[in-house]
């Protein structure tokens, strides 16, 4: 069971884009960091365990070509094995930060001579792989960005080829195996999944088709991919072989975020129904099956929900933005 706790004030809403919000722990300092965007600008809070708000700032897309502001797509702290950079995309580009938002390292503008006139052009989907960073397009190229230890020499390194239509969602986890090969996964807005094995190149290993509704949000856990959808369905596949092993029709609307809490498997699922679930996923000791069991629903009445993420591993609370909301919801297990 969960229970609400004091929330988080904005200065503005959450826009309504699918996994609108991150989530950076600090354990070392007792912080946790807290990003959300809406139009050209991204809203960065620092709360200590008693939800104390200490620092709030607010990061601006760059301008690039254009006379509009852009409109930042998504912002999402990437940690990676030697240091934590803050990746925010956008309409016009993607630019990299140190982890609190006060130096930009990187900046790296889309290439519009592959869009038509009337084509928007874009990038979303953000995740890192050992010691890289990969990014998603509109043109379903994703991006792969090889970071230094320190400094900001970022290199892109490589694109990805394998997606039709435009990138909605990646995600990655570390090989549990020296002979594990599924470190990556990709979605787009026809429901394709490509799972990739990330080395020192990236390498496709299989393609997952899609059946009709958009891939809004994934999941890569212990060989295990949890896959949303536009048409409230999550499934769960196995990321070596693309199996289908579960199906369920979690939410009466479309899934706008998953996340995942790794030290227990436990899979958090919120949908533009208002609803927020929570399921727990295992392997069968028998037949390694994959197996999942519902733990929690929660309902966020009257609110368009956009994001949802763990606060810890452990998957022990959770926060929830939504559209025209103008507050980070908390809930705690009791």
């Amino acid at each position: 069971m969960f229970r609400r706790e004091r929330s988080i004030p904005l200065r503005g809403s959450a826009a309504a884009l699918c996994n609108n919000l991150s989530v950076l722990q600090l354990p070392f300092c007792d912080l946790t960091r807290f990003g959300v965007v809406h139009g050209p600008s991204a809203q960065l809070l620092s709360v200590t365990p008693g939800c104390v708000l200490l620092d709030q700032r607010q990061l601006l897309a760059k301008e690039g070509a254009g006379v509009s502001p852009p409109l930042i797509t998504q912002i999402h702290w990437c940690v990676l094995p030697f240091r934590v950079l803050l990746v925010l995309t956008s309409h016009r580009g993607i630019q990299m930060y140190e982890s609190n938002g006060s130096i930009m390292v990187y900046w790296h503008a889309l290439d519009y001579e592959d869009a038509s006139p009337v084509q928007a052009v874009f990038a979303r989907g953000i995740a890192s792989s050992g010691h890289f960073i990969c990014v998603g397009t509109w043109s379903g190229r994703v991006l792969v960005f090889d970071i230094p230890d320190k400094g900001s020499n970022i290199v892109l390194s490589e694109e990805l080829v394998g997606h039709p239509t435009s990138v909605t969602d990646i995600a990655s986890e570390p090989a549990q195996k020296q002979d594990c090969m599924a470190h990556m996964v990709t979605a787009d807005d026809s429901g394709l999944l490509c799972v990739w094995w990330a080395g020192p190149e990236f390498k496709l290993l299989t393609r997952i088709p899609g059946f009709g509704a958009p891939c809004t949000s994934v999941q890569l856990w212990q060989g295990i991919i949890a896959a949303g959808y536009g048409n409230g369905q999550v499934r769960l596949y196995e990321a070596s072989t693309g199996t289908l092993h579960v199906q369920i029709n979690a939410h009466a609307r479309a899934i706008c975020a998953l996340d995942l809490a790794p030290e227990v498997g436990k899979l958090l699922s919120a949908a533009e129904d208002t609803f927020v679930h929570i399921w727990k996923l295992s392997r069968s000791p028998g037949s390694g099956c994959i197996e999942v069991e519902h733990c929690h629903g929660e309902c966020v009445p009257d609110t368009q929900v956009c994001g949802a993420r763990f606060f810890d591993p452990s998957g022990s609370s959770f926060a929830v933005t939504g559209y025209d909301l103008d507050e980070i919801l908390r809930f705690s297990s009791v």
